[in-house]
């Protein structure tokens, strides 16, 4: 029997040669910072200072507003430039926070002093991780305290660490996993106190032996807590696959994974618990991993929130050749950026600058009704159908071919020969109904 792995999906190019071997490098931040008040999903954070004050690193500047949002920290002390909008990577503009880092990072009196996560009751573990700031940093960036607070403790049986970092280039979790690996098995641990009937299972890609390895041998002597070997696949780190991995369960897009008995975190939001929780230390900083043949040195770097990535390429070296296409993440669900005077934000994952843009300048063709579309796609849905009812705005034909149920992984049109942009037409789609379905309900109110 071989190991788990997805129906359908692809095998790409990995690209993680370029950085794998390249251990992370501290990167201090200079001149001005740039905080956008929404780094993830839910409502923005509303901002606690106003221009002229001074914040230190460690300080909350941004408080949630609602259930579904998050704190901001300072990453930096220094003095509060603005309060105005910013563009952040998908090119939107974002009201932020400007600070002007006085590069002498004087922290809160709080801030780095160690404690046992065993004496912390379920609440106060919650909350700390609430005021630290933390989200999902696989790139979603759901809060993870409302992640860790399913409405029952008792019926979550399986905790999975999500350690497959399928997407090309990026090699940021592998890192963490080869230089961090104590600061996971102790994560996970954490998030196991908050479920005393569950198991922990680290699910990683069999292309990281070496991570595969070190964690084997911390977890050899905990037993609730196993490491999954997953086959090297895209996209193998998609959720709802890490779930049927592991536990055989099936969800959809109208549930949580809680409602299948599971929590899913990736390693980076883990090692964010545990600094959290066992160091009182927020979610100020970020594993960026800088990539592409564009680049002159390729690196891994901890990079403190609200940097500009224009610091990450200088650190790099430079560009070898002018990049004819930069991508914040990776090239499968990342996203495309005009420039690089943008912000690194708790769901920044990479920066891939690309020699040449493979899909410039070659239109979309007709459907020749291949079907590899429907081959490849992991949801076993079918592309070349949803797309056309996505080009007539017909709604109702898109539920019913699921269409909702695309997990916008970018496989359907990396395979398809006529070049048709499915993936791009997909989340046009998804928003136009998702921003259709919030009008009818705040028209109901």
């Amino acid at each position: 029997m071989g190991l788990p792995t997805l129906k359908g999906g692809i095998h790409l190019y990995e690209g993680k040669e370029l950085s794998e071997d390249k251990p992370v490098v501290m990167l201090q931040s200079k001149g001005e910072m740039v905080f956008p008040l929404s780094q993830h999903i839910g409502a923005p954070a509303k901002p606690l200072v106003a221009a002229g004050d001074h914040v230190l690193v460690g300080q909350k500047i941004g408080e949630m507003d609602g259930v579904i949002s998050a704190c901001v920290i300072s990453s930096v002390s220094g003095t509060v430039k603005a309060i105005e909008p910013r563009m952040i990577a998908n090119g939107t503009m974002i009201m932020s926070i400007i600070i002007e880092n006085d590069e002498t990072y004087q922290t809160i009196e709080s801030f780095g002093i160690k404690r046992d996560p065993k004496t912390l009751s379920k609440e106060e573990i919650r909350n700390i991780i609430k005021e630290a700031g933390i989200v999902g940093l696989g790139g979603a960036g759901f809060p993870t305290y409302v992640k860790l607070s399913p409405r029952d403790d008792a019926k979550i049986d399986t905790v999975i660490v999500n350690g497959a970092e399928c997407e090309p280039y990026l090699t940021s979790d592998y890192r963490l996993m080869i230089e961090e690996p104590e600061k996971i098995i102790k994560g996970l641990q954490i998030m196991l106190q908050l479920f005393e009937h569950a198991r922990g299972v680290i699910s990683i890609e069999d292309n990281k032996p070496k991570a595969i390895e070190k964690l084997q041998e911390l977890a050899k002597d905990e037993p609730r807590i196993t490491i999954l070997p997953i086959k090297t696949k895209y996209p193998q780190g998609w959720e709802r696959t890490l779930i049927n991995n592991v536990t055989g369960r099936k969800i959809n897009s109208d549930m949580l994974p809680a409602e299948a008995g599971c929590i899913v975190n990736n390693v980076g939001t883990v090692i964010s618990i545990y600094n959290a929780v066992a160091e009182n230390t927020p979610l100020i900083r970020r594993i960026i991993t800088v990539t592409g043949d564009a680049i002159q040195n390729p690196q891994n770097y901890c990079v403190r929130i609200g940097t500009s990535y224009q610091q990450l390429v200088e650190a790099s070296g430079g560009y070898k050749t002018e990049p004819k296409k930069l991508i914040s993440g990776g090239p499968m669900m990342g996203q495309a950026m005009a420039h690089t005077d943008i912000p690194v934000t708790k769901v920044s994952s990479a920066l891939v600058a690309m020699a040449e843009d493979e899909t410039a300048g070659n239109p979309a063709a007709a459907c020749i009704r291949c079907g590899r579309c429907v081959r490849v796609c992991p949801g076993r849905l079918v592309p070349q159908k949803m797309v056309l009812a996505a080009a007539n705005s017909d709604a109702e034909r898109f539920f019913k071919l699921n269409g909702m149920e695309c997990c916008e992984c970018g496989s359907c049109s990396y395979i398809c020969p006529a070049r048709i942009p499915l993936t791009e037409t997909f989340i046009k789609t998804h928003q136009s109904i998702t921003i259709k379905k919030e009008n009818k309900r705040e028209a109901k109110r």
